[in-house]
Formats: structure tokens, C-alpha cells, sequence
């Protein structure tokens, strides 16, 4: 299957002598870098993660709106933005306004959220879970007011002495992006909330881990889960064709350092649990092209998606991870059929 190809930066920073972002600017000028780079190299998406209270990529409106303005054809998005931090009116002017300096290329990842490096971090945003509602309830409860709100309706009562003239009717938030509705995803963990967002009209973004509900490896209950993303979307009666993405980290060997890095022989899956969840966490890999090839052809879920993000070590610099996206689009993109 032909695979748009993008990479998903964690945007990690680190005051350390080994580390090439050094700060949350370094962290912030680099990310701009890589996104012109991978355009440049023929890459098709720049996706970051969102994390507070660390030492990551937050507030992602700005970055995606710089690498707008910079960008001309590449992918924009996020991979996720945590819904449960977010006042869904504000994100959805912050959005509009970004999609518009990019010429409606947002893809823009959202979820329920991650492990928080604070507890109930959201509370200091000013968002609690209402009455019998958890905050993974709260986050779901956001992310469908903000795909209300994209739908461009209006629904405010415009004031009798306005400040400027209004248009006729209800008043909806400006800017609106048209189509910016068709390029949200969901990123899921499990089969449910998978199916859930088929249901909402989003794409899918499907990990690195996800919950471990059939002890099986986890390319295989990956597969699974984007096969019953589509179930329910085609149940659900959507006209368009959904996307899905998964991310992976994949390294090809091709000089020293690479194998200073990474040739550190195969991994394999990994359990874990996080917020009380059994997770299994998908293997890297990391071979000479060949090998490489070999072993990509046997991970069913990259099979299953229409995207796969490659996870880059951001602290080893734009440069070199510039050379690891070259690398996977020059020698193992065209044998697996993805380009």
C-alpha cells in the first residue's frame, strides 16, 4: 500500500553536553528545521507530541503556524493534544488561525491525554471532571464541543449594539478553517475508543502502545484495532474515506553512527502499565536496509494505515534526524511499496 510518510517528534530538551536542544528554544527553532528539511527531502507530515509541565513540546498552536508559514506542501499536525487542558472555543480560534497561515494543512491529533508528569495537572488549567464524570470523560466531553465548533454553525446571540457590524444570524468563532473538521484524528489506546471515534467522524492515530487486551504481539492487536476503527465507520454511515496512522520508530544502519546509536541488535515488545492500564509498547527497529525490509514486511498494522509517522530523536539534532527520514524514504520506502 502506497504510505504517506512523516515524522512525530516527542520535542524533548535537555541542559545536558550530549544533547543538540538544550532548551525549550533550541527545541523550538530545530522542530521549524526539521519540518522545511523532511519537505524538502519528499517527506509527506511534521507531527509533535504535546506534553505539560515537562520538558517537551506544549502549546503546539505556534510551532504548527511557524512551519506553516515556512512550509508549502508538508503535513502539519500534533500526535496528541490532551483534551482534557483544553478550552475547546479558544483551541478552536487557535486552530482555525493556524490552519488558515497554512493552507488548511493541519492534521491535528487529539485525545483523552497521557501519563501527567503532575497530578490532576488539568486542575490547574481550570478543568475538573463534572459529577460522575472521570477526566477521561471530561477530555471526550471537550474533544465533542470542539468538533461542534469546527463545523463553522453558528450559535451566539450577536449583541444589539455591536462593536463592528455583524453578519446576519447566529455568530460563529473566527477565523474559521473550512475542511479543518475532516483533518481531526483520535489518537486511541484501546478497541473502544477506536470504534468511539469512527462514531465522531475522526481519523485514527494508533501508537507506539496501546492496551494489552488479547496478550497477543502488538502489531497484531494493532491491526485488529484499525480493522475495527473501520468496522465502526463504515457502520456509522461516514461518506469519505477515513485515515489512519501509525507511529514507529525505525532506524535504518547505513554508516557509524547510526550503528553508534542504534545498532544495538533487535528489540522486541514490551508490558508495562500505565495509569493502571496493562499496555504492551511495539518494538523498534533498527537493521541495515535489507534486514530492514525483511522485517517491516511482517508488522501487520504498518500494513493496515494509510500513514506511518517515524518517532525521531529530536536531541540528536535537525541534521541528523533529517538523515534518519532520508534514509527510510531512499532505501526502505520504495522496496515495501509505500512511495
Amino acid at each position: 500500500m502506497m504510505k504517506k510518510i512523516g515524522f512525530l517528534s516527542f520535542g524533548h530538551w535537555s541542559p545536558t553536553a550530549h544533547s543538540e536542544t538544550r532548551s525549550a528554544g533550541d527545541t523550538l527553532l530545530q522542530s521549524i528545521d526539521l519540518a522545511v528539511a523532511a519537505e524538502e527531502l519528499g517527506a509527506d507530515g511534521a507531527y509533535f507530541r504535546v506534553h505539560h509541565f515537562a520538558r517537551q513540546l506544549a502549546s503546539p498552536f505556534p510551532l504548527l503556524a511557524a512551519i506553516g508559514a515556512r512550509t508549502r506542501r508538508i503535513e502539519i499536525g500534533t500526535g496528541v493534544i490532551d483534551m482534557r487542558y483544553e478550552n475547546p472555543f479558544y483551541m478552536a480560534e487557535d486552530a482555525g488561525a493556524a490552519d488558515l497561515i497554512a493552507g488548511g494543512r493541519l492534521q491535528l491529533g487529539i485525545s483523552r491525554g497521557s501519563p501527567e508528569q503532575v497530578v490532576d495537572g488539568w486542575r490547574h488549567f481550570g478543568y475538573a471532571p463534572a459529577e460522575g464524570e472521570s477526566d477521561a470523560d471530561m477530555g471526550r466531553r471537550h474533544a465533542e464541543v470542539f468538533l461542534r465548533l469546527l463545523k463553522g454553525e453558528g450559535f451566539a446571540q450577536p449583541h444589539p449594539r455591536p462593536m463592528f457590524p455583524n453578519p446576519p444570524g447566529l455568530l460563529r468563532l473566527e477565523p474559521h478553517a473550512d475542511g479543518l473538521r475532516e483533518r481531526i484524528w483520535w489518537g486511541s489506546a484501546s478497541d473502544a475508543t477506536a470504534a468511539w471515534a469512527a462514531r465522531q467522524g475522526m481519523n485514527l492515530q494508533s501508537s507506539t502502545l496501546k492496551a494489552d487486551e488479547t496478550g497477543e504481539p502488538f502489531h497484531i492487536q494493532q491491526a485488529r484495532q484499525i480493522r475495527r476503527y473501520r468496522q465502526a465507520w463504515t457502520e456509522a454511515g461516514h461518506v469519505r474515506e477515513p485515515r489512519v496512522s501509525v507511529s514507529r520508530s525505525i532506524f535504518a544502519l547505513v554508516n557509524d553512527r547510526d550503528r553508534a546509536y542504534f545498532g544495538r541488535g533487535e528489540s522486541s515488545d514490551q508490558i508495562g502499565i500505565i495509569d493502571s492500564m496493562r499496555a504492551v509498547f511495539g518494538r523498534s527497529y533498527a537493521a541495515e536496509p535489507e534486514r530492514l525490509i525483511d522485517a517491516l514486511k511482517a508488522d501487520e498494522a504498518i500494513a493496515e494505515a494509510d500513514t506511518l509517522l517515524l518517532t525521531v530523536p529530536n536531541q540528536l539534532g535537525a541534521a541528523y534526524n533529517a538523515h534518519v527520514i532520508e534514509t527510510i524514504l531512499k532505501h526502505v520506502a520504495p522496496a515495501l511499496g509505500w512511495r
